[in-house]
């Protein structure tokens, strides 16, 4: 006669999540690894039109200039002697940033040309103007 084995009720069988908790904590890595974070100015300005505005992904370093010359960064006012310094250290940590301006467009022409002027002696050559496309 064939002895059957007996199984105790206690020990239940179970599906091991190891293996696929692994897999979800590798992805949730990745995603994180892969990301672009983005720095936000701060504030909502009105931009000039221009009809030979071209679309282009937005750059990852926004400043903002409002219509009285306030300089926004990263969600905070900052005077123009800080843009440097912010630019620099944001270009350390990632090289291959650009920067986009978003000038009101009431904004004075002057304080528009010394932030470019502080954006490129930090590091960064390429730096756009944003405007609204105009439909024209």
């Amino acid at each position: 006669m064939l002895a059957r084995r007996h199984v105790p009720e206690s020990e239940e069988t179970g599906i091991d999540l190891a293996p696929m908790l692994d897999f979800v904590l590798n992805l949730l890595i990745f995603f994180i690894i892969t990301t672009s974070f983005v720095k936000e100015a701060g504030v909502n300005v009105t931009r000039p039109e221009a009809l030979t505005a071209e679309h282009k992904d937005s750059g990852n370093i926004l400043i903002a200039i409002r219509a009285n010359g306030d300089i926004w960064m990263d969600k905070r006012e900052v005077d123009l002697r800080e843009v440097r310094s912010m630019i620099e250290r944001l270009h350390v940590e990632r090289p291959d940033d650009t920067v986009v301006l978003i000038a009101d467009k009431e904004s004075p022409t002057g304080v528009l040309t010394q932030v470019m002027d502080q954006v490129k002696l930090g590091g960064v050559s390429e730096v756009s103007i944003a405007a609204a496309s105009s439909s024209g």
